[in-house]
């Protein structure tokens, strides 16, 4: 039997020092359309009050014996319903380490972007996880100036700078642009590593 995650009944928080804390390896799609739109997800903390609202790219865990490109496969069709094969992928662009603490668990997270480029289509969700069904709140194509001038909360923060590494080949062609170590949380984590 499995505990109860935010937002379902029995749910209880544990304290902050007593998350259970996992590392993977992940990946994540800059998904564009023919006007340079982005495809994000608003992803919620039903663990806390007032419940976090964030965007971010579609994207996941890489599984055993799956490489990165396959999990991008895999992951745009079940966050999405979009089917593309891994021709269509461009990168990977950019790589990081990245934390994730939210209320229920922490996630040490070695994670690289991809690109798509598609034209706009109604977005599938029948694919979502039992935990994305419970947490994610909307999708929506964003303008990219538009989100930049938005209040609401993006992940990554410098979601422009990494669109634009779309059209820089040069600084990714031999290997993604490291990017470091950054900190993504409902709830902090100490200490990062």
């Amino acid at each position: 039997m499995t505990s109860p995650l935010p937002g379902q009944p029995g749910f209880v928080r544990p304290a902050p020092e007593d998350r259970p804390r996992f590392a993977r390896r992940a990946v994540r799609v800059l998904l564009l359309d023919e006007d340079d739109r982005v495809l994000l997800l608003e992803d919620s903390d039903l663990g806390l009050d007032p419940v976090p609202r964030w965007w971010n790219t579609p994207g996941g865990g890489v599984d055993p014996g799956e490489s990165d490109t396959e999990a991008v496969v895999r992951e745009l069709w079940e966050e999405t319903g979009l089917r593309v094969t891994e021709a269509d992928l461009v990168g990977p662009l950019l790589e990081r380490r990245v934390v994730h603490g939210w209320s229920d668990k922490v996630v040490d997270q070695d994670e690289v972007f991809w690109a798509v480029r598609v034209p706009a289509f109604e977005v599938e969700t029948s694919g979502h996880t039992e935990e994305e069904r419970l947490t994610v709140v909307s999708i929506r194509w964003w303008d990219l100036d538009a989100l930049e001038a938005t209040g609401d909360l993006v992940w990554p923060v410098d979601l422009r700078a990494l669109a634009d590494l779309v059209a820089e080949p040069a600084r990714w062609r031999d290997g993604p642009v490291a990017a470091g170590e950054v900190e993504e949380s409902t709830l902090a984590v100490y200490p990062l590593i």
